[in-house]
């Protein structure tokens, strides 16, 4: 049974997630707040958040029905809450490679997704950060918000309740390897367009092709086609 909870502040919902998770049938168990003190993001970044203005959001799914690969899996978690958004602000937004989400070329969404075992039961636990009031960002950053980037106050509360139930239905009916695959793809930020890269802290251009079912990102690049995993190629936007 799907459920949402609420703190009204905590460090992590990734980290507190676990309180929730009662009983040995726990399968898409939600937790958010709108002041997470202590967030975390992809590997050991910090996802840094302001208090009333932002959405913390984790979602626990037991493993035992996901049969797709944890790459297939992080693709399709980032698709849903992609198309969620788009739906949302009526705009396009993308996915930058691996699992960012970009709204008019700001960064609005950061997602971190573990696994854990809680009571004897695997869990994916999915944990997303998404920019919903803030208004003021770093003058060197890539981050915005739905506000920033749409003009519209959403509700923090109505995004929250929505967000939970749309992920947790999509994520009971996952579609092939391929139609993620093909998914993901059709929504890649910057894909098949010259951008700069920084690879081995040197700079590079290059053109985003695909990601693959392996979790690799393969950019064309001045002497032939080359594969990365994440943090060994950053894209520079």
């Amino acid at each position: 049974m799907s459920q949402l909870f609420y703190l009204k502040e905590c460090s992590s919902t990734n980290d507190e997630i676990s309180k929730f998770l009662l009983y040995e049938n726990s399968d898409f168990i939600g937790l958010h707040t709108f002041n997470q003190t202590k967030g975390r993001g992809q590997y050991g970044n910090v996802w840094t958040q302001t208090a009333g203005k932002n959405l913390a959001y984790t979602l626990a799914v037991n493993t035992q029905n996901i049969l797709c690969s944890d790459f297939i899996f992080n693709y399709y978690t980032a698709m849903i809450i992609r198309d969620f958004l788009a739906k949302l602000s009526e705009s396009e937004v993308k996915i930058k490679w691996p699992n960012d989400i970009i709204l008019k070329g700001k960064k609005i969404v950061g997602i971190l997704i573990e696994k854990k075992k809680i009571n004897q039961n695997n869990y994916f636990i999915i944990g997303a950060g998404i920019n919903i009031l803030q208004d003021k960002f770093d003058e060197i950053s890539n981050a915005g918000s739905l506000l920033t980037q749409t003009g519209i106050p959403f509700d923090l509360e109505e995004v929250s309740l929505n967000l939970h139930e749309y992920v947790s239905e999509k994520l009971k009916n996952i579609p092939s390897d391929q139609e993620i695959l093909d998914g993901f793809n059709a929504n890649l930020f910057r894909k098949d367009q010259i951008s700069v890269f920084e690879i081995e802290k040197e700079r590079q251009n290059g053109i985003i092709r695909n990601a693959d079912e392996k979790g690799e990102l393969w950019i064309e690049l001045e002497d032939g086609m080359h594969s990365f995993y994440h943090k060994e190629v950053k894209l520079l936007y």
